[in-house]
C-alpha cells in the first residue's frame, strides 16, 4: 500500500490516492463543524441565555477539560486499537450530543447547563478524534509523505478557520444559535460517512505484551521530555496555549460588550483575520524546505508572538484594523508552525510509540486550554477585557522563548539522526 502511495504520490501528489482523499475530506468536514462549535456556542450563551463572561468562557474551559483529564491515556489506547474505528465512533458521537441542542431548544427549555453538558462531552470525544487522526496518517500514507500529507490536513484546518465563522455568525443572527449547532451536527455526521469510506486495512497494532496502562504513558512522556527538540516543541505549545485559551475564551464578548459589534460582523471579522491561516497552509511546505524546518519553528513563534500583543489596540472603527492585522499574522505563524511541528513528531517517533507521543503533546497543548479560559474569565472580572487581552498576548510572546533557547537555534534543518528515537535514546 505505501507503495502505491508513492506512485500516485509523484503523479499528482496524495489527493490522488483515494484513501487518503476520503481522510481528507472527512478531516475536511470534521474542522468545519468544530469551527462552527467555536464561534456559534459562545455566541448562543451571550445572545440568547444573557451569560457573563466567565459563564462563557466557562464553556471553553469544560469543551476542553478532558484533554487534561483523559488525553495521555487516549494516547495509550490508541497504540493498542485501531484508529479509524475510534474516527467513526468520536464523529458519531459528536453528532448525537450536539443535535440534542436544536431539540431541547425548540421546546423553549434549552439551559446552561445543558450547553455545559453538550461542550464536556464533546470535548472527551474530540479527544479520541485528535489523538487517532495523527497516530493513523502514517500507517496510511507512510512517513515519507508527512509533510505533504499534514500540510494538506492543515489546509482544511485554515479553510474551516475562514469559511466556517461567517455562516455561523449569521445563522446566529438570522435563524438563532440552535440552528447553527444543528448545521454542526449535520457536519460530523458527513464527516463519519467518508471515513466508513477508506478500504485500506487498519489492523489492530501487535504487542508482544500488555503493560500497564500508566507504564505506557510514562514511555510517551519520557520520549518527549527526554528529546530536547520535541521538548522545546511541547513546552511552547503549553504555555502558548495556556495564554491563547485566555484571549480565545473572552474574544467574542469583548468584540460584543466593548466594541458594539454584531454576530454577524463579528463572523465576518474572524473569517478576514483567518486568511492568514489558509496562506500559512498553502506556505508551510514551502517554508520548511527554503528556510529550513528548523528555522521556520522558532521564526514562527516570534511572529506568532509579536502578532498577539495587537490584539489590545483593537477599537471601533478604523482601529478594527489592528484586530485583522494580529489575526491575519497569528493564524499565519500558528498554521507553519503546526505544520513543521507535526511532521517532524511524527518523522522522529518509532510507530509503536505514535499514538502516545501525539496524546503527550495534545496534552501540554490542550491540557492548559481549560486553565487559561478559565483564568481569562477571572481575569476580565477583575482587571477588565482590554487588560486580560495585554496579559494574554505578552504570556504569548513569552512562550516563543522555548524555541528560540533551543537547539532549534542554531540549526537550520530538523536533526535526521533522530528518526529512530526511543524513550532513554540521547538525542540532539
Amino acid at each position: 500500500m505505501v507503495g502505491r502511495v508513492i506512485t500516485e504520490a509523484r503523479r499528482g501528489g496524495l489527493l490522488r490516492h483515494r484513501d487518503f482523499r476520503q481522510l481528507w475530506l472527512a478531516d475536511a468536514l470534521s474542522q468545519f463543524g468544530s469551527r462552527i462549535q467555536v464561534l456559534a456556542l459562545p455566541l448562543l450563551a451571550a445572545t440568547t441565555l444573557h451569560a457573563s463572561a466567565l459563564q462563557v468562557s466557562l464553556l471553553r474551559t469544560l469543551e476542553t477539560l478532558a484533554y487534561l483529564v483523559i488525553g495521555l491515556q487516549v494516547g495509550a489506547w490508541c497504540d493498542r486499537l485501531r484508529c479509524r474505528p475510534l474516527l467513526l465512533a468520536a464523529d458519531l458521537g459528536r453528532t448525537v450530543v450536539l443535535a440534542s441542542v436544536p431539540v431541547v431548544a425548540a421546546f423553549g427549555v434549552l439551559t446552561l447547563g445543558q450547553l455545559f453538558a453538550v461542550v464536556a462531552t464533546t470535548g472527551v470525544l474530540s479527544v479520541f478524534f485528535d489523538v487517532a487522526r495523527p497516530s493513523y496518517l502514517p500507517r496510511l500514507v507512510g512517513r515519507e509523505h508527512l509533510l505533504e500529507a499534514n500540510a494538506r490536513l492543515e489546509t482544511n484546518r485554515s479553510m474551516a478557520a475562514v469559511a466556517a465563522p461567517a455562516p455561523a455568525g449569521y445563522l446566529v443572527q438570522v435563524f438563532g444559535g440552535p440552528a447553527a449547532i444543528a448545521v454542526n451536527a449535520l457536519s460530523f455526521l458527513w464527516s463519519a460517512w467518508w471515513l466508513r469510506r477508506i478500504r485500506t486495512p487498519d489492523p489492530r497494532p501487535v504487542r508482544a505484551e500488555r503493560p500497564r496502562l500508566w507504564r505506557e504513558i510514562g514511555e510517551g512522556l519520557r520520549l518527549v521530555f527526554g528529546h530536547p527538540i520535541l521538548r522545546a516543541i511541547g513546552l511552547n505549545a503549553a504555555v502558548l496555549s495556556l495564554f491563547q485559551s485566555g484571549q480565545i475564551a473572552i474574544n467574542v464578548v469583548f468584540l460584543l460588550r466593548e466594541i458594539h459589534l454584531s454576530p454577524g460582523i463579528i463572523g465576518v471579522l474572524s473569517t478576514s483575520t483567518l486568511v492568514g491561516a489558509v496562506l500559512g497552509a498553502l506556505c508551510a511546505r514551502w517554508i520548511g524546505l527554503r528556510l529550513g524546518q528548523a528555522r521556520g519553528l522558532w521564526v514562527s513563534g516570534i511572529v506568532i508572538g509579536l502578532a498577539y500583543l495587537l490584539f489590545p489596540l483593537t477599537g471601533p472603527g478604523w482601529a478594527l484594523a489592528w484586530y485583522v492585522v494580529a489575526g491575519l499574522a497569528t493564524s499565519f505563524g500558528i498554521i507553519v508552525l503546526s505544520v513543521l511541528a507535526a511532521s517532524f513528531q511524527q518523522a522522529v517517533t518509532p510507530e509503536r510509540l505514535l499514538g502516545r507521543m501525539n496524546a503527550t503533546i495534545r496534552f501540554l497543548l490542550l491540557g492548559p486550554v481549560p486553565l487559561g479560559s478559565l483564568l481569562g474569565g477571572v481575569l476580565a472580572g477583575t482587571l477588565g477585557l482590554r487588560a486580560t487581552l495585554w496579559v494574554a498576548g505578552a504570556g504569548v510572546f513569552a512562550s516563543a522563548g522555548f524555541l528560540v533557547f533551543s537547539p532549534l537555534r542554531r540549526s537550520r534543518a530538523l536533526p535526521r539522526e533522530c528518526e529512530s528515537a526511543e524513550p532513554g535514546s540521547r538525542e540532539g
